[in-house]
């Protein structure tokens, strides 16, 4: 259903030549499932033990030179790949929902892997069509996740408080920061906004407000380190 759904989408969006649900294959036999595989997407059950489980298998099956890539929303490749015994091909290659039609896809490696796996599998996503943004350390929910969680957070308290209503903050978001956001990101848009001093010009002038009462989520300080890292960011 998921599939049928997902591909009423994909039609409308302009299939590939040659693409059709018909070359599908479903099976419950593990070894029938990647035999002769290039790659693998792992998108099981959200939970480590299922995840472990099914990495020590995959390593003892798939030859060490086929990527493994996990679409957890949430756990780490050192924790997934720890029974594996080739674990240096395992990544996170996390897609965010719905995957068919978002490109964003979020790659990582665990304590174990080899950097040759991570760049192998940026590659191999950008080539399908989608977004791969490399990540430069491990934390749990990754990057986009992460942002949404705290959003949404915020939003609960502002429903809880009576501050708001579901439509109120879903028409706020739609109508203001939303679209923008969509075009220049969180970031470039508060570099953008003040002119031709950019992020230097916003912390500097802006930078008290962070410890305004304008949303439950302590800010961190704002060293010359965290102010020099954002200015050359977005610079």
């Amino acid at each position: 259903a998921v599939v049928e759904t997902g591909w009423v989408s994909l039609t409308a969006l302009g299939l590939a030549p040659g693409a059709s649900m018909d070359r599908l294959t479903v099976t419950d036999d593990l070894e029938e499932a990647v035999e002769g595989v290039d790659f693998i997407q792992e998108s099981g059950p959200e939970r480590l033990d299922i995840k472990q489980a099914l990495y020590k298998r995959l390593g003892e099956v798939v030859p060490a030179d086929v990527v493994i890539g996990s679409s957890t929303s949430g756990l780490t490749m050192t924790e997934i790949a720890a029974e594996c015994v080739t674990p240096a091909r395992c990544v996170i290659g996390h897609p965010f929902n719905p995957p068919y039609l978002l490109p964003l896809v979020e790659i990582i490696g665990g304590k174990q892997t080899d950097k040759a796996a991570v760049e192998w599998a940026a590659k191999f996503y950008e080539l399908a069509g989608k977004a791969p943004l490399v990540m430069k350390k491990e934390v749990p929910g990754f990057v986009a996740t992460r942002l949404q969680e705290a959003l949404w957070r915020e939003a609960l308290h502002m429903v809880a408080n009576g501050e708001a209503t579901p439509e109120d903050i879903d028409i706020a978001l739609k109508n203001g920061p939303a679209p923008r956001m969509a075009v220049q990101g969180q970031c470039m848009a508060f570099h953008v906004a003040c002119g031709e001093g950019g992020m230097a010009t916003n912390l500097d002038q802006f930078g008290p407000a962070l410890k305004w009462p304008w949303t439950r989520l302590e800010a961190p300080e704002l060293t010359k380190e965290l102010r020099n890292q954002m200015v050359e960011g977005c610079n």
